[in-house]
């Protein structure tokens, strides 16, 4: 179910605490972290544009960082796991990378579908273990300049060599996402204007979806969890609700803090159990 969709939204959005908790995780809208420098520790290499996320376990997995005139527009993966601090105020990913791992780096046409081998040299080339085979996101503080972690397992190794270029491996842009209509159980109700993520753990929490085209000046969330399929040929969402629980369930406001209030509400409003424990 590769999907190739084409409609690209800028939006401006801001950095949502839980509670207004600094140190806890914010929830963040994809569209506001593209463009954003990545600090190698020796240099910028470039500006993000695009993010690949998985869409079994809905993590973002890359970011697509374009180098400009350093690689001669060359455009290189850079994984979360890489990353150090974050300037939020200068909006810079500094990454524990030098430039010169980056370069060396396999090269991956970004433009095509990201195949699983092309996933394996990468995690080879920086010596992590493959998160498809059960490995998360690594506590960036602990990850250093060289090869930093494990090297992949024999049967991991084994593992990726089964795998063909030609299996789904579930690998998605949210650039080609982003514009998909939206399909309820009685009919279509809006589009996709962007995705929220949890910038601790990189996990998709929510779809924003703008209604304006079905009613006015609704814009509202809906969880990943509730998400049925994304079909290429269609240009679709679809969602195990109805169009009446999306219209009068909690709006979504831009200007004001996206908090566990918020969210718990919106969980109850659906009758859904919730991603979180208290």
């Amino acid at each position: 179910k590769h999907l190739g969709l084409s409609w690209h939204l800028r939006c401006t959005v801001s950095a949502v605490p839980r509670g207004g908790d600094t140190s806890a995780s914010m929830l963040r809208r994809v569209e506001s972290l593209r463009k954003f420098s990545i600090g190698a520790n020796d240099g910028e290499i470039g500006r993000v544009v695009e993010f690949f996320f998985d869409d079994d376990k809905w993590t973002i997995r890359y970011l697509v960082v374009d180098t400009g005139g350093w690689l001669s527009g060359r455009k290189v993966l850079i994984s979360p796991i890489f990353f150090g601090a974050v300037d939020w105020d200068s909006n810079v990913f500094n990454v524990n990378l030098t430039r010169q791992q980056i370069k060396n780096s396999p090269s991956i046409d970004t433009d095509k579908p990201v195949s699983r081998q092309h996933e394996s040299s990468f995690y080879d080339y920086y010596n992590f273990p493959y998160y498809w085979l059960g490995a998360g996101l690594s506590n960036p503080a602990t990850v250093g300049p060289g090869a930093v972690a494990p090297a992949s397992s024999e049967p991991e190794a084994a593992a990726s060599g089964q795998q063909s270029d030609s299996e789904d491996i579930h690998l998605r842009s949210t650039q080609d996402i982003i514009g998909s209509y939206i399909e309820t159980t009685d009919g279509d109700l809006g589009h996709l204007e962007d995705f929220i993520i949890d910038d601790q753990d990189w996990v998709i929490r929510y779809l924003l979806i703008d209604t304006t085209n079905w009613w006015p000046g609704k814009k509202v969330l809906i969880s990943l969890e509730w998400v049925n399929d994304m079909v290429e040929p269609d240009s679709r969402v679809y969602v195990d609700l109805t169009q009446e629980q999306i219209k009068t369930s909690p709006e979504y406001d831009e200007t004001t803090v996206l908090d566990r209030d918020y969210e718990t509400r919106l969980y109850q409003h659906y009758g859904r159990s919730r991603y979180w424990s208290d």
